[in-house]
């Protein structure tokens, strides 16, 4: 029986990035991904690499990955389409101005640099959006990336360092110390990584829902969007566990072309495109920057998030010996991706983290209940 130090299951960018970590740190390392590296979520996500404070865990693993990130970017290719383009919290209104004020005072005790924008600095920063919004608040640290590319960066700095690709084969059993592949293949390691995003055969009782999302992307215009655009009631429609919503949310690349979202669908695995969400996506994004009305786009799709009812991922050791988690990211998949893969190996390793990781322990999943739509 082949053996290794850490089987990862998933090469999405989590499982991706946490093989690059274990291989850094002299694990002898196997990666197992079914199908394409990278294909799955990793490919349908916005790629922002965003500070998020929804909680004070969530703020303190997504500003530690973003920190990861910006150190990483002096030696990402070109196809990971790095750009620190910041993001603009639009606010509508006075109430969402008083969410800014807020927002602004929690990221400068965190140390996150952040400009709060009246409506005449929001128009000369954005002049395609509508004219008539509050403000907002600017982050200029954030960033955006192709994630597909990324997650082949963080695969191949693996394998550069001696980790092993298992493609094309699934896993179908999972025990303590040892995976079975579909084709009768058994490998033994001392630690398994399950990376699998919302594809959660293996470990069925996780308190884990999909979370199904459409994007769109247009042709080329280059300088029609200078930073990523979130509307403040981004928030609330995230926070939401059982209803369907959409908001504003449009992100520029460096390609010149637009991505447009966003949406989330509770109780519907269907990986086909939803006309109506679509269409009150659309005419979100339209409300707020209308002349998004002029341009064209050229694809749409749909991709599946993994949430848990707490809104943080389980990453660190199960209830089952020598099994570990990194999954249940949601929308930040790809901005906690590096974060996440350095608790990971602080946990394989026994190691001190930069960053307090006790709230995003697996043992917390007991208490929580998935939710239902």
């Amino acid at each position: 029986m082949t053996s290794f130090d850490v089987i990862i299951l998933g090469a999405g960018i989590v499982g991706s990035a946490c093989a690059m970590e274990c291989a850094q740190a002299g694990l002898c390392v196997c990666v197992i991904e079914p199908s394409t590296p990278g294909g799955a979520a990793t490919a349908a996500g916005m790629g922002h690499l965003v500070v998020m404070d929804d909680s004070p865990a969530q703020l303190a693993l997504s500003n530690f990955s973003r920190t990861l990130w910006r150190e990483l970017s002096s030696s990402l290719p070109n196809t990971v389409e790095y750009e620190q383009c910041g993001t603009l919290w639009v606010a509508a209104d006075d109430e969402e101005m008083d969410e800014v004020q807020a927002k602004q005072q929690t990221y400068a005790q965190a140390g996150i640099r952040s400009e709060i924008l009246n409506s005449s600095d929001l128009a000369q920063e954005e002049p395609n959006l509508r004219s008539g919004l509050a403000g907002g608040l600017l982050v200029p640290d954030d960033g955006v990336i192709y994630p597909p590319a990324a997650s082949h960066f963080f695969l191949s700095s693996a394998l550069s360092q001696g980790a092993r690709l298992l493609r094309g084969k699934a896993a179908i059993a999972l025990h303590p110390g040892s995976v079975k592949l579909e084709d009768g293949t058994t490998l033994a390691a001392k630690q398994i990584v399950v990376a699998t995003g919302s594809d959660l055969r293996l470990l069925p009782s996780l308190p884990i829902q999909k979370r199904k999302g459409h994007l769109v992307i247009t042709d080329r215009y280059p300088g029609f969007v200078r930073h990523q655009l979130v509307e403040l009631g981004y928030l609330k429609s995230a926070h939401k566990l059982t209803s369907d919503s959409v908001a504003f949310n449009v992100q520029p690349r460096k390609t010149g072309q637009l991505l447009i979202g966003s949406s989330r669908q509770y109780g519907n695995d269907d990986p086909a495109v939803d006309s109506s969400i679509l269409s009150a996506m659309i005419e979100r994004a339209q409300s707020y920057m209308p002349r998004l009305a002029d341009l064209f786009s050229i694809r749409v799709w749909t991709g599946f998030r993994a949430a848990t009812p707490d809104k943080l991922p389980l990453i660190g050791p199960s209830s089952e010996p020598g099994i570990f988690l990194a999954v249940g990211f949601e929308g930040l998949g790809i901005t906690n991706a590096p974060g996440a893969a350095r608790l990971l190996t602080d946990h394989l390793l026994d190691r001190a983290s930069d960053i307090d990781s006790s709230p995003f322990l697996p043992s917390r999943a007991r208490t929580l209940e998935p939710s239902h739509a």
